[in-house]
């Protein structure tokens, strides 16, 4: 398999119902300066070490990514309203072929 992939499994509701809880993602590793709000992505948690999470990036601003789950219920996601901004270096790759 190409090492600009990565097959990541769906955990959860966060992002219903565009993915859902069992799916399996591709994901590609582009450069961050490609990065723009819409996107789906995979990043690193910013406080649990060794954790990711599949998010929507809602916005950028100075290099901080605001992303948010597509589940319409504000208490499905942990997202940057719980976790704030993350820095765009800590995003490991995008799903980009997601027609959401």
């Amino acid at each position: 398999m190409d090492s600009r992939f990565i097959d990541v499994k769906v955990n959860g509701n966060s992002m219903w119902p565009n993915l859902r809880d069992g799916d399996i993602v591709r994901f590609e590793i582009i450069d961050l300066k490609l990065i723009e709000p819409n996107l789906v992505v995979l990043f690193k948690h910013p406080f649990k070490k060794d954790f990711n999470l599949i998010k929507r990036i809602s916005n950028i601003e100075d290099g901080e990514v605001f992303l948010v789950g597509d589940n319409p219920d504000p208490n499905a996601s942990e997202d940057s309203h719980n976790f704030g901004r993350i820095n765009v270096k800590d995003i490991i790759a995008v799903i980009l072929n997601n027609n959401s």
